[in-house]
């Protein structure tokens, strides 16, 4: 699959999406993916960040990571989202970037990308699933293909069982109470084999 461009965008303001979205390039390059991880702006006021440590010593931690640009969208063959849930749906900052998409869906240049989504939440029935399928129903307004996990794997079964896509509960010390990284990588390799498929067709 070194042909394949792979693009992990993800909003994290502790830490957990970021964590998925480096399992997620871990797994990539181990089935030969080129990846670029990358993360969508804070709009976050700084007052907010500030007042919560772990948000505040997260966003120091991150902040040579590039921030995804609509050229990021063009290169790439396929996508990984990686955000938390807000209310069971996107966070804002994941929507925002979502909605400067316009132009490159007017000319029809995100049709056929091949997508798939992660998420978290501090309740093992927060939101993890609408705020996966919230973000698929703008992919279906893209034309690009959604390679949701399904139940694929076994490992589905010991993971959560989120067909969606991976997901998370996390406690209120930021610790993952689910052991999600296998579904996180058959999940990016189930993401890459559709990808294959695509863009051999579209030779």
């Amino acid at each position: 699959m070194s042909n394949l461009n792979l693009a992990i965008i993800y909003y994290s303001s502790t830490g957990t999406n970021y964590t998925l979205a480096k399992w997620a390039e871990e797994a990539a390059q181990e089935n030969g993916a080129n990846v670029k991880v990358l993360k969508v702006p804070e709009l976050a006021p700084q007052q907010a960040i500030d007042s919560n440590p772990a948000w505040k010593a997260h966003v120091e931690a991150t902040k040579d990571v590039p921030e995804v640009t609509l050229q990021d969208l063009e290169w790439a063959d396929a996508i990984i989202f990686s955000v938390p849930t807000r209310f069971g749906n996107m966070p804002a900052q994941m929507k925002q970037f979502l909605d400067t998409t316009g132009g490159l869906w007017f000319q029809g240049k995100l049709i056929n990308k091949v997508v798939s989504a992660m998420s978290s939440a501090q309740n093992a029935h927060g939101g993890q699933e609408a705020t996966i399928l919230s973000l698929y129903t703008s992919m279906f307004h893209w034309g690009a293909i959604v390679a949701a996990p399904g139940y694929t794997d076994p490992v589905l079964f010991t993971t959560g069982g989120n067909p969606y896509g991976a997901s998370v509960t996390v406690d209120q010390d930021g610790n993952m109470k689910e052991d999600v990284q296998p579904a996180v990588q058959h999940q990016v390799k189930r993401t890459l084999e559709i990808a294959r498929l695509v863009k051999q067709g579209n030779q």
